[in-house]
């Protein structure tokens, strides 16, 4: 399998878990911009919980005293989920219409009705043939129009839908398409890898690595681990020191 498959059935894959956190509770354990960054969203974290369940208890009391107020509350969301989701699906969608319009063909034309005023048929069979043909072709011709593995410009154009339609190019399934040239497999590749890499990043499903700008005090650089859900860790390339957020763990 292909890397921009991979990305592609990553993304199919976990769209419904994007939507979904997009209504959960923040993680304070995400990789984050490194661990000093981390260490001060705790605290920061802790204030805004304070201050989120007043906020909730006093909203929740002014409901209690409005007797008009019944149904479903909406719940909080995380906006930059809610961005992290437009911005995947705008380049999706907008990669598949450009690939559609470079490599689908336009659907197969219906057949136009014979004028026979003009141009009669020689008899009552040639005319029964002609518009036994008319029909086939008609009906070929809508299935060529609704045919499933047709990207659509209008109706359902969603992330999800998109990268399992660019995936279909990419392993070349059949379909109303031509072959991908290597120009566009490296634009779907580009594309996905990007996508995917931001939903990972957003879900905190994969292994990241990444080094602080500021070196420590021994002159070494800091390496920070973290993703998949663990707790971010610091380790010195140059003394070998190893921090998490209850301080050093290791000297």
């Amino acid at each position: 399998m292909s890397t921009a498959a991979t990305h592609l059935r990553t993304i199919a894959l976990h769209w419904a878990d994007l939507a979904d956190a997009a209504g959960a509770p923040s993680q304070i354990g995400a990789f984050g911009l490194g661990l000093r960054g981390y260490l001060a969203r705790l605290d920061q974290a802790d204030a805004e919980q304070v201050e989120y369940e007043r906020l909730q208890a006093a909203y929740l009391r002014s409901l209690e005293r409005d007797p008009i107020q019944l149904g479903d509350r909406p719940v909080p969301v995380r906006l930059h989920i809610l961005d992290t989701m437009r911005v995947i699906e705008a380049a999706l969608v907008a990669c598949a219409d450009d690939i559609a319009h470079a490599t689908q063909r336009a659907p197969i034309t219906a057949p136009s009705a014979r004028r026979t005023a003009t141009a009669p048929y020689a008899s009552q069979r040639d005319a029964d043939i002609a518009a036994a043909d008319r029909r086939r072709r008609e009906q070929l011709a809508l299935a060529d129009q609704r045919d499933p593995r047709r990207w659509r410009y209008t109706g359902r154009r969603t992330a999800s839908y998109a990268a399992l339609w660019l995936l279909a190019r990419v392993e070349r399934a059949p379909g109303p398409c031509r072959r991908l040239t290597e120009a566009e497999e490296r634009r779907i590749g580009t594309v996905a890898a990007g996508a995917a890499e931001r939903l990972e990043r957003a879900l905190d499903i994969a292994a990241q690595r990444r080094t602080l700008e500021q070196p420590h005090e021994c002159g070494g650089l800091i390496d920070v681990h973290g993703g998949e859900g663990r707790v971010p860790v610091a380790h010195c390339t140059g003394c070998g020191r190893v921090w998490a957020e209850g301080g050093v763990i290791a000297a």
